[in-house]
Parts: structure tokens; C-alpha cells; sequence
């Protein structure tokens, strides 16, 4: 089973018969723990540039999510604590320019940090994608 900030595949439970989702394996939760410690990373690097949050393509809508750094935080977190996460409204309106892929974002730190490895006094290579720690 592949876990996303968005799976919301079991939806809300309103007192429904939808079982409760089974709880994230050791490894899934890792790949959040993971995720959201690489979130923190992007927003500190690219939220003073104006860039508001993350854009996630949805499988069910088929539709790209501009997500706000604090809402896609509470997603991974919803995540760890419940196994899923519950549907959110999209902003209204949002500017596509003000958003970005995680990809995007991935590849920003990992730019960032090979000109702090570049730009390092003592000739020591000091940075690293956070996937790699």
C-alpha cells in the first residue's frame, strides 16, 4: 500500500461502516518521519522567496492541489497519528507561480546545499539531500 499526505481513500468517518485504516508499518512511517522533516527543509529555503506551499497531483480528481506549508505539515502528521488523512478544500483561487512540486523543492535544498559544499572553508564535503541521512 502506497501512503500519500493525501490518502484519503477511506474519506471521513461519519459513523460509517468504513473500517479504520490499518496503522502505517514501521517503514511507511519512516517515509512520513522522512517526509516531513525534507518539508521543513523546503519551507525554510523557499518560503522567503515567496513560494506558499507544495503542488500535489491527485490520483482522484486528477487535479493538481496547491498546498500551504502548514497544510501539507498537518497532512503528514494526520498521517502518522490516524493513517490517513481527511479530505481539505483547496485555497480559492491560488496562483500557480506561488506553488511548487515537491520535486522542485527536493531539488532547490539539494542546489543549496551543493553551493554550501562548494562555498565550506575547510575544503570538507558537508552537504547532503536529506533523503541520504
Amino acid at each position: 500500500m502506497t501512503v500519500s499526505p493525501f490518502d484519503d481513500s477511506f474519506g471521513p468517518d461519519f459513523g460509517s461502516d468504513h473500517p479504520a485504516p490499518p496503522p502505517l508499518t514501521m517503514e511507511e512511517r519512516a517515509g512520513v518521519l522522512d517526509d516531513l522533516a525534507e518539508l521543513e527543509v523546503f519551507r525554510t529555503l523557499l518560503e522567503p522567496t515567496g513560494i506558499k506551499g507544495i503542488v500535489v497531483d491527485c490520483p482522484d480528481c486528477e487535479e493538481e492541489h496547491h498546498v500551504d506549508w502548514a497544510l501539507m505539515q498537518a497532512n503528514l502528521r494526520q498521517l502518522l497519528e490516524e493513517g490517513q488523512t481527511g479530505r481539505h478544500e483547496p485555497p480559492f483561487e491560488p496562483n500557480p507561480d506561488d506553488y511548487v512540486s515537491w520535486d522542485y523543492a527536493s531539488g532547490y535544498a539539494d542546489g543549496v546545499a551543493a553551493l554550501a559544499e562548494r562555498d565550506e572553508p575547510s575544503g570538507h564535503r558537508t552537504g547532503r539531500h536529506a533523503r541520504e541521512e
